[in-house]
């Protein structure tokens, strides 16, 4: 089989868009998400308009049981997985540390760090055994600097740095690469997500200006994955030309 990429949060956003760029590309895809109708239809677009293979698997990142059952029970013709990409996350609420919601909170430290641990420690059994892989971890421009309200998000993209830096260490002695890929402001529905279904509030956050687009950091990732087997970004950090970090735009 060629090249295998596993992209967690492929119904929408980034990981559609990674992993379309990767199809076109001619690499065979393993799609992760919790919704099957959403996956089934990328599957069969994937498959149609790049004549590559697609391995469509339904479960929660955040749910360990799931994680585990899934991955493990990949067939053996598709365990050759040479870039993981852990996308999938999520931004909850925007609120003063005091009026936070705790079960935003919990959503996102089980989803944005916990699903990372547990799909990475699934996966990775296969790429030690041949002694080559690479795991991409989607971060955050939040995940740099911390901006007002922004809390339990910032915290868990800051965690997601910093398990980056850790994985990293602990698998040189594999030869598996470790990106962290940090996005600025990108206009997909990560915000929808954030304001909860508010479509105007969401819209207000790009106004004035124009943002990244999810094709923009699958074009990111795509490089990143397909460098030499010598080289590997350790940390990139992407944003629009009109973001100079996670607080300062110019609009």
């Amino acid at each position: 089989m060629e090249k295998i990429i596993l992209i967690t949060g492929a119904t929408s956003g980034f990981g559609k868009a990674i992993a379309e760029k990767f199809a076109a590309g001619g690499w065979n895809c393993i799609i992760t998400g919790r919704r099957e109708d959403r996956l089934s239809a990328l599957a069969k677009e994937l498959e149609s308009a790049h004549a590559i293979k697609t391995l469509p698997l339904v479960f929660d990142v955040q749910k360990r049981d799931e994680v585990f059952a899934a991955i493990t029970q990949i067939p053996g013709e598709w365990q050759s997985i040479d870039v993981l990409v852990n996308n999938a996350g999520l931004a909850l609420g925007r609120d003063s540390f005091e009026n936070a919601s705790l079960d935003d909170w919990d959503t996102m430290v089980d989803t944005n760090l916990k699903g990372i641990m547990y799909v990475t420690k699934a996966v990775l059994p296969f790429m030690i055994a041949r002694k080559k892989g690479h795991v991409i971890n989607i971060g955050s421009t939040a995940g740099k600097e911390v901006y007002k309200d922004g809390n339990g998000y910032c915290a868990t993209k800051f965690a997601v740095g910093a398990l980056s830096k850790s994985m990293r260490i602990d698998l040189l002695q594999h030869a598996i690469k470790v990106t962290t890929i940090n996005p600025g402001a990108a206009e997909t529905e990560f915000s929808i997500v954030r304001f909860k279904g508010d479509e105007g509030k969401a819209k207000q956050v790009y106004d004035g200006f124009v943002p990244l687009y999810a094709d923009d950091v699958a074009g990111v990732t795509y490089y990143c994955a397909t460098l030499p087997p010598n080289v590997c970004i350790n940390d990139l950090t992407v944003t629009c030309t009109a973001q100079a970090d996670s607080i300062y735009f110019h609009k």
